[in-house]
C-alpha cells in the first residue's frame, strides 16, 4: 500500500497516539474519523459501534469500538463534546471507512466543548509532516505496510 504524507488532508487535526482526525466546519461542529495508518494497523473493518446521538464524549476516552481483521479496539475521542450525529452508513457497512476514511467514512460529528484548547494538543500544519513520516517509517519497520 502506498501511504505517504500527501494522503493526509491538511484541513483537519490529528491525534498522534490514536490515529484519529478532527475537522471543524464553519458552523463549529467537528467531524471525527480514523486516519489511513490507523486503518492499516487494524485491517479491514468488520464491525463499528459508536456512541449514541446526544451522548457526551471525552478526549482520550472510548467513543466506540471497532472490530477488524487484525484486532478489536476502542475508538478514542480526539476531542470532547456532545455527539450530534453519527455515520449510520459506516455502522451498517464498515467497508465505507476502509474505502474512504477522509470523506464518506467519517464516524461521529460532535459539538465540541473546548475546541480551542483541545485542538491545540492535536497535530496540524507544519507538525503534521514530521509525524506522518515517522509513523510511516515505524509502520514499515513493524511490517504493517510495505
Amino acid at each position: 500500500m502506498g501511504i505517504d504524507r500527501g494522503k493526509f488532508p491538511r484541513d483537519r487535526a490529528y491525534d498522534r497516539e490514536h490515529h484519529m482526525w478532527a475537522m471543524r466546519d464553519p458552523e463549529g461542529l467537528v467531524r471525527i474519523g480514523i486516519d489511513v495508518l490507523g486503518l492499516e494497523s487494524l485491517g479491514d473493518l468488520a464491525y463499528v459501534s459508536l456512541c449514541a446521538v446526544g451522548e457526551r464524549i471525552e478526549r482520550g476516552k472510548a467513543m466506540g469500538n471497532l472490530e477488524a481483521a487484525k484486532m478489536t479496539g476502542d475508538v478514542i475521542a480526539p476531542i470532547s463534546g456532545r455527539v450530534v450525529s453519527r455515520n449510520d452508513a459506516a455502522i451498517a457497512d464498515p467497508r465505507i471507512v476502509n474505502e474512504d476514511p477522509w470523506s464518506r467514512g467519517w464516524l461521529l460529528c460532535i459539538e465540541p466543548s473546548d475546541w480551542d484548547d483541545e485542538s491545540a494538543q492535536l497535530l496540524a500544519d507544519d507538525a503534521l509532516d514530521a509525524w506522518v513520516d515517522a509513523e510511516i517509517a515505524r509502520y514499515r519497520k513493524e511490517g504493517w505496510i510495505d
